[in-house]
């Protein structure tokens, strides 16, 4: 159970998705929160006003984004700086935790970075012994589930890899402010790759789902009857194909294990490549519906296209590499059709989309020639029947499957 820690102030660079419910974790456990962001907008709205890192803390959270550049080669930019921006204020007794999902050996390369700009101070490093370390360092990935971040935050089992025993100790410290589940101790390249590992895990079922609705899709089987059936086997549990796989972790993480691997990591690279192709496959059934259309004399021009849910999964908000938006910006960039879009969850379109039409799904299916399923909303569920007859629907993530 959560208890009383001697820690009294957190510093949590990176107010994000992850960022600020940890940093509201250990605030409604009285704890002191410090919050970095390098966007000004964030900050404004969660400190009405300006905040600086130039108050003591005894433990600094890095939850900065990890993406890739150029050919899924890791952006290490983000950690780097938020490392950098803390050092100077770093004392002794000090801990620095990185939560974000990172490659094999970040947690190192962050070690390197602060020991350079702090030579002062003395970090876990070889041939230090514990009594003599000044700053902690730990690796720690977070693991919850968009739409249930508080809840998870404090019920999931937690990884803590530090960069020596003391370290992971210091580390399990600062969560037992909060977290409910279990600590489970390791060392932090086994708790990088242990994140990278889940969802890697994810990726490759999805894969094989996903590549089974284009095998049946070229066989005339539906896939979801299919997929049914074949769970009824006591040791089967096929997942839901979609459009494709989206989201900052399961559409990113595994090219890290292929960046550091790419000899080894012959089925995770194949998985990634299946779920990267599925929005084109999608796409290429939105044409052929709308040829079917120009068969029958209609101008392209005058087809109207409505896209349902542009989030990456259902009933939330995140647009973060969603599959669902790369079909729509590339049906837009492509297709002389109008296209609508219809998102519950979001007021107006994205930057990248703001030229496109944000309907109900009320409006969208009243004037809509091909209808298009791409998220699985809640305010999806009865759409079938409220189709006009002449109205072309594409199905890709099997609204009535269970």
């Amino acid at each position: 159970m959560p208890k009383q820690s001697k820690v009294s102030t957190v510093s949590v660079i990176g107010l994000g998705y992850i960022g600020l419910p940890t940093a509201a974790m250990f605030a409604s456990r009285k704890v002191k929160v410090i919050g970095i962001d390098i966007n000004q907008h964030a900050v404004d709205t969660i400190n009405q006003g300006r905040i600086h890192i130039v108050e003591p803390a005894d433990a600094f959270l890095i939850a900065v984004p990890t993406p890739f550049k150029g050919d899924h080669e890791p952006d290490l930019s983000y950690v780097r700086a938020a490392a950098e921006s803390i050092a100077p204020v770093l004392k002794k007794g000090d801990i620095v935790i990185l939560e974000s999902t990172s490659p094999v050996g970040t947690t190192e390369q962050m070690l390197q970075w602060l020991s350079a700009a702090r030579p002062d101070l003395c970090f876990p490093m070889e041939g230090v012994t514990a009594a003599d370390i000044d700053v902690n360092i730990a690796y720690c990935p977070e693991r919850v589930l968009p739409g249930h971040v508080i809840r998870e935050l404090v019920d999931n089992d937690r990884i803590i890899g530090g960069l020596s025993d003391a370290c992971s100790k210091r580390a399990a410290e600062i969560y037992r402010v909060f977290v409910e589940g279990e600590l489970l101790f390791t060392n932090a390249r086994t708790a990088e790759m242990a994140k990278l590992t889940e969802n890697s895990f994810r990726d490759v079922n999805i894969a094989f789902a996903n590549e089974l609705s284009l095998i049946s899709d070229k066989l005339d089987i539906n896939v979801w009857e299919l997929i049914k059936l074949a769970n009824h086997h006591p040791r089967v549990n096929i997942l839901q194909p979609g459009c494709g796989v989206g989201g900052h972790c399961i559409a990113v993480d595994p090219w890290f294990i292929v960046n550091k691997t790419p000899d080894e990591a012959r089925m995770i690279r194949t998985a990634r490549e299946v779920n990267d192709q599925k929005p084109e496959w999608v796409l290429s059934k939105i044409k052929a519906a709308i040829a079917t259309l120009v068969a029958t004399g209609r101008e392209e021009a005058s087809i109207t296209v409505a896209l349902l849910g542009l989030a990456f999964k259902p009933n939330i908000d995140d647009l973060r590499e969603s599959p669902a938006v790369h079909i729509a910006k590339k049906f837009a960039a492509t297709s002389q059709s109008k296209l609508i879009l219809v998102e519950p969850n979001i007021e107006t379109p994205p930057a990248h989309l703001a030229d496109q039409e944000l309907v109900s799904v009320e409006n969208a299916i009243a004037v809509a020639d091909v209808v298009i399923l791409l998220v699985k909303h809640r305010e999806f569920s009865a759409i079938k029947a409220k189709l006009n007859t002449n109205t072309i629907l594409i199905d890709a993530i099997g609204i009535d499957a269970a």
